[in-house]
């Protein structure tokens, strides 16, 4: 564009998304000398930065202040050094949530109206250029034109009502001369499909996305559901947008209008609708219901909402979809909208508004790469671990070892952690050497603060749009057999069992929850034991605080489900590790290798599902809820045939029974061997 003379201008609302859209065009043109921000304190620098990249961003001048405050927080001197030196003022900065009550609403829109009225009229600006929105019509039903305001409309929403009283001071107080820009839903970039936040239709994008995984192939969006039509509303790019108004601000001979900035027809609900199901492969909805029976459908809707049981339903299936209930009744407008005047005023500038059909797609692709809440739950290429950072516990050997080198091979990262580096060290090594990718983190999970650092340290090395604590093993435990006359005096014996069992893994679990519920995306698996199902005797302190792991787990996986939380207990039998070297008649006993438990591990994290055990396991739980006092019988016999273990000696007092036929000194009797036969896999 050819220079002509300079232009300076006084910019509210910069940092918002339309706002920065406005700005970088200004800041594009030959004729800009200076844009003067009003910003606060703390966005100040997200000003600059945002804007650092965007052509022309040296002529932008950050002003503090605050929309809120009185004469937008400004003194007097500075509004003094303004006057005379900015030609248009531009008022973009406003509340756009139609969630927000109607003390932030007023505050920022109508107050900081007001504000910008009086502080364009000190500053002798040659145009003060206000944004509205079609909100003002309100909840007006019929034709809505850009000379339109007071038509005795009313209002459902603050959010609505504020929009209409700025708009009126500008018109009734403004001693400058001014235009009005009345925007309707503005959704992303109609190129780039950029998007700043979750506002307007994109409420309901998570629930479409959903409709579009119920099927593999996407073979639903085949599918054409005849429905009502549900009413209109009327979207526009934001684009789009920033590009008319930068024209009409521009334009001579323009003072004391209103302009549309919408699409110049209404949009069917069904309409937008299809436009984003088709990019998310969900179901096409077909509006040809006949118009008696859609309106019976509709009154019918409308009735059973006001029952309780309905209403009930209706908000927890909101809440599910993060849907704010104000949302629903301001899906569509009554008023349709004229754009007579505003077309006139854009000819020549090459501004159109595009259809919704054309653009959904870069919209939906955007949406799913940076604003989706379930982002980080879709399956990945490669496979359902590829990526995925998996934090196991007692990493250094056994099921933990065997686990990290599952998950490095099915695309996983481990996050190996153990109290003994050295160890993980080699574990990393071999993951390396095999093509994998493994980091060492040394914690003893029974300490808070060292549980505090380790969290900390793997969620920076670990943060990025991609990238982040996606699972968790909580595998790091101890065993205790120890029948309970020997635990008389050795209650410490639980007080250790629990603090790394039960209470290791819950601190660690809690010190994750905030990352996860923030990605909306983890999965916890807790090793559990058979002997929570079958109750061995002599283990009544490692039993017992399995148990209570498994019931918290059970609790917490059901407040956590909606944020994409999940929680697997593996009931793991009787394996081979160094836990149970100790006790010497397990040599006889057929158990699990640690590669074995490993598989079990592994589905647990792929499967997610709520249980992994063995049939024994499902059994013993079974019998003994049906027939608990046949199940003691079995125990009680197990018990006497069982030896009390040399180790579970130490630190006891001993008995005038000791010899080699209760300790596990000698070979194991007939009854013994022949019950380890029949139920292998428990913790006898």
């Amino acid at each position: 564009m050819p220079r002509s003379c300079a232009m300076r201008y006084l910019v509210t609302g910069g940092t918002g998304f339309l706002g920065r859209m406005v700005l970088a065009r200004l800041l594009a043109r030959d004729d800009c000398e200076a844009v003067y921000a009003l910003v606060r304190e703390g966005s100040r620098d997200r000003l600059l930065r945002r804007l650092a990249d965007t052509e022309g961003h040296e002529k932008v001048v950050p002003v503090v202040g605050d929309l809120t405050r009185p004469r937008l927080g400004l003194h007097d001197a500075e509004v003094d050094g303004l006057a005379g030196r900015v030609d248009h003022v531009l008022h973009l900065g406003a509340v756009y949530d139609i969630t927000a009550d109607d003390e932030v609403n007023r505050a920022a829109n109508v107050d900081g109206t007001r504000g910008v009225v009086e502080v364009a009229a000190r500053l002798g600006a040659s145009c003060l250029h206000h944004v509205s929105s079609v909100a003002v019509a309100g909840e007006y039903a019929g034709t809505f034109t850009e000379d339109d305001l007071d038509v005795g409309q009313t209002f459902g929403n603050p959010y609505h009502e504020t929009k209409y009283r700025a708009e009126r001071i500008v018109r009734e107080e403004s001693t400058v001369p001014w235009r009005v820009y009345r925007p309707a839903v503005v959704v992303g970039d109609s190129r780039t499909g950029e998007m700043d936040k979750i506002d307007g239709p994109y409420y309901l994008l998570t629930a479409i996305s959903l409709l579009g995984r119920f099927a593999p192939d996407n073979w639903l969006s085949a599918l054409r559901i005849a429905v009502p039509e549900l009413g209109a509303t009327n979207i526009v790019p934001v684009d789009v947008v920033a590009d008319a108004m930068v024209h009409l601000v521009h334009r001579p001979g323009l003072d004391h209008r209103a302009f549309h900035l919408v699409h110049p027809r209404p949009q069917p609900l069904s309409e937008v609708y299809n436009a984003f199901a088709a990019a998310l492969g969900a179901p096409q909805l077909q509006a040809t219901m006949p118009a008696p029976v859609g309106d019976l459908v509709r009154r019918g809707a409308a009735a059973a909402q006001r029952l309780a049981p309905v209403a009930a339903a209706r908000d927890i299936a909101l809440a599910e979809l993060d849907i704010p209930p104000e949302v629903l009744p301001h899906l569509t407008f009554g008023a349709r909208f004229t754009t007579d005047d505003t077309r006139r005023a854009l000819t020549g500038s090459g501004v159109t508004f595009p259809e919704i059909g054309d653009y959904a797609p870069a919209l939906v692709a955007w949406w799913r790469e940076h604003l989706d809440p379930n982002r980080h739950r879709r399956p990945r290429p490669g496979g359902p671990l590829q990526g995925r950072r998996v934090v196991i516990t007692g990493a250094s050997s056994g099921i933990g070892r065997e686990t990290a080198f599952k998950v490095a091979r099915a695309g996983g990262v481990p996050l190996l952690v153990a109290r003994r580096t050295e160890e993980l060290e080699e574990v990393k090594r071999e993951i390396e050497r095999d093509g994998g990718q493994g980091w060492v983190y040394s914690c003893d999970i029974t300490d808070g603060e060292s549980v505090d650092a380790l969290v900390k340290t793997m969620i920076n090395d670990h943060a990025g749009p991609d990238t982040g604590i996606d699972m968790l093993v909580n595998n790091a435990g101890r065993s205790i057999r120890r029948g309970v006359r020997l635990e008389l005096d050795r209650f410490h014996d639980f007080e250790r069992t629990m603090a790394i069992n039960y209470f290791g893994a819950i601190r660690l679990t809690l010190a994750l929850l905030p990352h996860m519920l923030e990605r909306r995306f983890g999965h916890v698996v807790d090793i559990s034991s058979i002997g929570v199902q079958t109750g061995p005797p002599r283990f009544s302190a490692y039993v017992a605080s399995k148990a209570a792991l498994d019931a918290w787990a059970d609790i917490v996986a059901t407040e956590v489900l909606g944020e994409g939380v999940t929680f697997t207990t593996v009931h793991m039998p009787l394996v081979r590790t160094p836990m149970i070297a100790p006790t010497r008649i397990y040599d006889a006993f057929p158990t699990d290798s640690p590669e074995e438990a490993a598989d079990k591990v592994m589905r647990a994290l792929i499967d997610r599902p709520k249980h992994v055990g063995t049939l024994l396991g499902t059994f013993g739980a079974v019998s003994g809820a049906l027939t608990p006092r046949v199940k003691d019988a079995v125990m009680h016999v197990a018990y006497r045939v069982f030896p009390e273990s040399a180790a579970a000696r130490e630190g006891s007092a001993p008995s005038d029974h000791d010899d080699a036929r209760t300790l596990d000194t000698g070979p194991l009797s007939r009854g013994a061997q022949a019950m380890a036969r029949l139920l292998p896999g428990v913790h006898w």
